[in-house]
């Protein structure tokens, strides 16, 4: 675990930076995605942070919506001192939080629910500035949107409402003198149209936040802040999978210390058709990277026979990925004895972004597990090595904007995610290698079917899946009893919340055929259409 002394500069201390205070709401990821996409750093903390412990200051703080009333024995409440500091912005929650602080009678549970699009009339305080600065440059009324049981009774001592709707009489309050305020709806969210500028207001007009959040000033601060971490002789060890986030952090690595970063791809004899020839091609010869390629196939594989559950199968392939990432580890300090490389691996690089960070943080008491290869915690202590995660602030748009920044070749950068344990969990069933050649070329069609469509950076991330069962099917003259294949395509801007992609009927006929008429062993194709929260997505 990295130390204090590790921790300087941090993002939060060379940029500007507001800070979120999370109450569990499913939008709060997206408030920090707001103010990334403003170029305004944010970082998002549990509800519970004590303001003391911050070794920086913010240049504001939002207390986020939440599933809880601001008046039940068990409701979350922050720290006091987060109403004796810097700006303020309550959202949903936020707003009730605020109101309860300054007496417990302000909230109450509302007559009717408010939830979907509502019309919000802007109230002007012209002979008071700081009252009206949340909606400078607003109309009389915009559209917003709802997510509420509870609302305020009553106005706080000292504020002045400043929007209102026909369910919500102090939809919005300002401080009198004071740079704090309440908003009942979710600017973060496209449901409110206009909710980015209330938001822009917020940061930029109130809290006199700078707008120099970007990829280019991220790289500049970040190289140096890497080679101040590990020294002039300091060696970093990381694995490399060929996906964006690896790529990104390993160019990123190489970049700040060269050849003193070892990457090691490791093939489990699970990953998609063609992908450890490619990986190795693209880190190589046109990124420069050093990089170390284990074929440990045979090894997964055996470790892997007669098991059929999913959680179980990403244990196996964590432990033995483990196992053979210290011996290759070992294997590269002994082959650099006596050279210029030589001296001990004492960090650990990892692509950890920020959803991950978020995922773990978040205000949600303990989580059940939703993948167990997940990169926050995932180092063994065993390794005794200190982490270095560069990516760790950043969003996956954010990681493929540096990407090209760094030079990266744009069809790796918008790559579609691959889950650690590959196709393994990708078949549902026992692993065998006929199963892997079924779902490797099923996926390979419909990934190849995408991008003649000119859909692949539509999509997030699409897949095909290898059900555990069989249907019967009529090809040709012949029945025939043979397995069955779920094809799986996602939007998403985040990576935390996805939706399915609507194709068109046509193309799921084309790629269905195809599948059946290519790919030996199969018979039925369907269409997966359910969308999903989280970041089990990737999955």
């Amino acid at each position: 675990m990295s130390t204090h002394k590790d921790m300087v500069n941090e993002p939060h201390q060379l940029f500007d930076t507001l800070l979120i205070l999370d109450f569990g709401s499913q939008y709060t990821h997206i408030i920090a995605r707001r103010l990334r996409e403003l170029n305004i750093f944010s970082e998002l903390l549990p509800c519970t942070t004590r303001l003391s412990d911050l070794s920086w200051t913010p240049k504001g703080i939002i207390l986020s919506g939440g599933p809880y009333s601001v008046y039940a024995p068990d409701a979350p409440h922050v720290d006091p001192a987060v109403f004796d500091s810097v700006p303020l912005l309550g959202i949903c929650y936020g707003l009730q939080e605020l109101a309860w602080h300054h007496a417990k009678d302000n909230v109450i549970s509302g007559e009717r629910r408010e939830y979907g699009h509502a019309q919000l009339t802007v109230q002007k305080h012209l002979e008071h500035s700081t009252q009206d600065r949340l909606f400078d440059g607003f109309g009389d009324s915009l559209e917003v949107w709802m997510s509420h049981g509870d609302k305020l009774s009553n106005l706080p001592d000292g504020f002045s409402t400043i929007a209102a709707t026909s369910n919500a009489p102090f939809a919005g309050i300002a401080h009198n003198t004071k740079p704090y305020y309440g908003i009942q709806f979710h600017p973060e969210v496209t449901h409110t149209p206009e909710g980015t500028k209330v938001l822009e207001n917020f940061a930029v007009k109130i809290c006199g936040a700078r707008q120099h959040w970007t990829m280019s000033t991220f790289v500049d601060k970040e190289i140096p802040r890497i080679r101040s971490l590990v020294g002039p002789k300091g060696q970093v060890i990381g694995a490399v999978s060929g996906g964006v986030d690896s790529t990104v952090a390993a160019k990123l690595m190489h970049q700040a210390i060269g050849p003193r970063f070892h990457a090691v791809f490791v093939n489990n004899g699970l990953l998609r058709l063609h992908e450890a020839e490619t990986v190795h091609e693209t880190l190589t010869a046109h990124l420069g990277i050093n990089l170390t390629v284990v074929d440990a196939s045979e090894r997964f594989l055996t470790a892997l026979q007669g098991v059929t559950h999913p959680e179980q199968k990403r244990k196996i392939i964590g432990k033995n990925f483990i196992d053979v990432f210290q011996e290759t580890a070992t294997s590269i300090a002994a082959a650099a004895e006596g050279s210029e490389q030589a001296g001990p691996i004492e960090w650990l690089l990892q692509g950890t972004l920020y959803p991950d960070v978020i995922e773990s943080i978040s205000f949600r008491g303990p989580s059940q597990t939703i993948k167990t290869h997940h990169n926050v915690g995932g180092l063994p202590t065993a390794m005794h090595l200190k982490l270095i995660e560069p990516l760790r602030e950043l969003f996956k748009d954010e990681v493929r904007v540096l990407g090209e920044q760094l030079g990266i070749p744009s069809d790796l950068v918008w790559r579609h995610p691959f889950p650690g344990p590959g196709l393994a969990i990708r078949i549902l069933g026992e692993i065998t290698p006929a199963q892997i050649a079924i779902a490797r070329q099923a996926d390979y069609i419909f990934i190849e079917e995408i991008r003649a469509a000119g859909l692949y950076r539509k999509i997030s991330q699409a897949f095909a899946a290898l059900l555990p069962i069989k249907a019967v099917g009529v090809m040709g003259d012949q029945r025939v009893w043979e397995q069955v294949i779920a094809l799986r395509a996602v939007e998403t801007s985040d990576f935390m919340t996805a939706d399915w992609f609507p194709f068109d009927g046509l193309f799921v006929k084309r790629v269905s055929s195809r599948i059946v008429n290519e790919v030996e062993g199969v018979c039925r194709v369907f269409y997966d259409g359910e969308s999903e929260c989280f970041i089990a997505v990737l999955d």
